[in-house]
C-alpha cells in the first residue's frame, strides 16, 4: 500500500491518500479528508486501472473527477491520488513533490 499526505493550503484542509492494488491489476483509492469536495470525489475513482496514471488531463479520470468537485482548480489533491497510483502500480519511485513559494526579500 501507499500513502501520500496532500496539505492543500490556504483552504486548511489535508488529504491522506491510500492507494492499495489488487491481483486483478487495479488500485483502490481510499481519501481520507474533511474536505466534502474531495470526499465526493470518492464516488468516482474508488477503484482505478493503473493506466490511469498515463491517461492526459482530458481524459484521465482523476481530473475529470476533480473538474466534476472541486471549485478550486489549483487544488493540489488530483496530482497526489496520480502520485500515490503511480507509486503503487510501480510505474515510479516514491520522492516528495512541493509547491514552494518564495519571496525576493
Amino acid at each position: 500500500m501507499t500513502k501520500v499526505r496532500v496539505n492543500s493550503g490556504i483552504c486548511g484542509f489535508s488529504v491522506t491518500v491510500a492507494a492499495d492494488r489488487t491481483r486483478d491489476k487495479r488500485i483502490n483509492i481510499i481519501l481520507t479528508t474533511e474536505c466534502e469536495m474531495v470526499q465526493k470525489m470518492m464516488e468516482d475513482i474508488s477503484v482505478l486501472d493503473m493506466r490511469a496514471a498515463f491517461a492526459g488531463h482530458l481524459a484521465n479520470p482523476v481530473f475529470r473527477s476533480a473538474a466534476m468537485h472541486l471549485k478550486h482548480p489549483a487544488c493540489p489533491v488530483p496530482s497526489g491520488i496520480l502520485k500515490a497510483l503511480e507509486v503503487e502500480s510501480g510505474f515510479c519511485l516514491p520522492r516528495n513533490a512541493a509547491i514552494t513559494f518564495v519571496s525576493d526579500v
